[in-house]
């Protein structure tokens, strides 16, 4: 009796390990974009986001998404005012990309500012996270 509950433990301790690291840092931004009123994400939609020009500034050029991140991910960028070199955005390339949440926040916060004049929706963001983790 005593071994099948030491077993039994084991079994659940490793389940419950499992369900713990099931889930990512996207996910969990996922699960945040979904509790502020998003649905269903998109990585067509998320692509189709990351190469659309916006708008920002009145008498500016359109920027977007890919002037300084590329549309091929696995490549460097460079950005288009500063000329600072911005490692790839895949996570299969870089493997930092996409495991702090904080950052994710930070960035998707600064970047959605200066490309499209405003803060990224949570769809919009959802979107984005679900394009660049794929790549």
């Amino acid at each position: 009796m005593f071994r099948y509950v030491r077993i039994l433990a084991t079994v659940i301790g490793v389940m419950a390990t499992s369900i713990t690291y099931a889930t990512t840092p996207v996910d969990e931004l996922l699960t945040e974009f979904r509790q502020q009123g998003a649905t269903e994400f998109s990585a067509a939609a998320g692509k189709i986001f990351w190469n659309q020009p916006f708008q920002s500034v009145a008498g500016e050029t359109a920027r977007r998404c890919a002037a300084c991140h590329t549309t091929d991910l696995r490549q460097s960028g460079k950005h288009v005012t500063t000329g600072k070199e911005i490692k790839p955005m895949a996570p299969s390339v870089t493997g930092k990309r996409l495991t702090n949440p904080e950052k994710m926040h930070k960035w998707l916060k600064r970047n959605c500012q200066w490309t499209l004049g405003r803060e990224c929706t949570a769809q919009e963001k959802g979107n984005v996270l679900m394009y660049l983790k794929d790549q």
